[in-house]
């Protein structure tokens, strides 16, 4: 029998295109994140990132619920889930107060974060994130801990995640209709970002390009923080409907083709090695398979790969990430699965490119290690990292978007555009 909730423990909810997956972890009293369980359903009620059915959404999210929970032995209360739709932006809103050289006091901070809260005013998107990054002294920027020091002027950058209303209302009703209540909406590329990158790749600038099933976001990070956000309404479910669509297969049999004969690179035997494919019967019965070589599915794999490394390096582009040529990109999503990718795009996007698969964490299965799961390992190291939000004060209803206009989102993109 389940045991009722114990303090301290963390659930995490993806629910995307192709599954929904939960995980419950606890953080222990060093700081360490242990995997408790985990639990996974098919995704049928997801279209683009989007809630379009909310019965069949509800009912995988609570079977998913449900399975990580009889594994764990424990009840769950309340989730922190993942929105990985589009219509995310993210922006720097900047602002600062005069202190006369005084010692600063956690009152001070206080009264900036207010004033910071004060600066998001109604424009229409709902806001996800309003964190509290770096502080500037006196002109100094990069400091994190203001605390105890002494200035004439404090400042405050604040990073605003926004995202169109409705879905994300959508996204909220599904989840408590299945009888859970929610902790908070987190931006995808925010949770993937803290699974994925490091400290240092925050820091000097990396793009996170999460390739979904049906939506891949292009996000850039400078500076420590996601400075701005793509998405473009193709992903990995793309590719199985294509293999469906060329050889006359089910979405089913055209999945496992990809996955355990796909490859976005070839190789000479590609000519020689034979697949046998099950064609869809009219009447349902099983038809007479046919055969077709490797080649030809890597080519049909490749025709769609190449439009989409298009699309992801005109977002990069209008993102201002055009540096030097050995700027990182880290490739993950479960697309990112696909045999030979990080090297397809490295070579389409002529950048150096990695695999970005979910770190820290203890206890992680073997079957949730790899890019596809790390949305739902950084949501875990995002509740536990206990995240300064100004929306706790605020309404989140109260909470939308205004564009920071020039600030230090424009900072950045010009020392990209610059190659620093």
């Amino acid at each position: 029998m389940a045991q009722p909730r114990a303090e301290g423990l963390i659930t995490a909810l993806d629910i995307g295109s192709w599954k929904v997956s939960a995980l419950i972890a606890e953080k222990t009293e060093s700081g360490e994140i242990n995997v408790l369980a985990t639990g996974q359903r098919e995704s049928q009620g997801v279209k683009r990132g989007y809630i379009a059915d909310m019965a069949a959404t509800e009912r995988a999210v609570r079977e998913a619920v449900e399975q990580a929970e009889r594994i764990a032995g424990t009840n769950i209360e309340d989730v922190w889930v993942s929105f990985s739709a589009g219509g995310l932006v993210s922006d720097i809103a900047s602002v600062e107060v005069e202190l006369g050289g005084h010692r600063i006091e956690q009152e001070d901070i206080n009264e900036l974060l207010a004033a910071g809260r004060g600066s998001i005013d109604p424009d229409g998107r709902m806001v996800l994130h309003a964190l509290p990054t770096l502080y500037t002294l006196d002109g100094l920027r990069g400091v994190k801990t203001p605390l105890g020091l002494h200035a004439d002027r404090m400042g405050v950058d604040i990073h605003v995640v926004a995202a169109d209303g409705s879905p994300v209302r959508n996204l909220d009703l599904c989840v408590r209709s299945a009888y859970l209540k929610v902790k908070s909406i987190v931006a995808s590329p925010v949770a993937t970002g803290m699974a994925c990158l490091t400290d240092e790749e925050r820091e000097l600038g990396v793009a996170l390009v999460e390739l979904g099933a049906g939506v891949t976001n292009v996000s850039l990070f400078a500076g420590g923080m996601l400075v701005g956000l793509m998405s473009i309404p193709f992903g990995a479910a793309d590719i199985t409907d294509d293999i469906a669509s060329a050889f006359g297969t089910r979405r089913t049999h055209a999945e496992r083709m990809k996955c355990f004969y796909g490859s976005a690179t070839t190789s000479p035997r590609d000519n020689h090695d034979m697949i046998e494919v099950a064609p869809i019967s009219p009447d349902g019965d099983h038809a007479d398979t046919t055969r077709i070589t490797r080649a030809q599915l890597i080519s049909v794999i490749r025709q769609r790969l190449e439009h989409l490394t298009g699309e992801v390096g005109r977002a990069l582009g209008e993102l201002g990430f055009s540096g030097p040529v050995g700027r990182q990109v880290v490739l993950t999503g479960g697309g990112a699965e696909l045999k030979g990718i990080a090297d397809y795009m490295q070579g389409a996007l002529g950048r150096a490119v990695r695999l970005g698969k979910p770190r820290g964490l203890i206890g992680l299965p073997d079957a949730h290690s790899g890019p596809g799961f790390a949305t739902l390992a950084g949501l875990v190291q995002y509740a536990a990292s206990n995240p300064v939000d100004l929306r706790a004060i605020v309404p989140a209803q109260q909470m939308v978007h205004r564009a920071a206009g020039a600030g230090l989102i424009q900072r950045l993109i010009t020392a990209f555009r610059a190659g620093y």
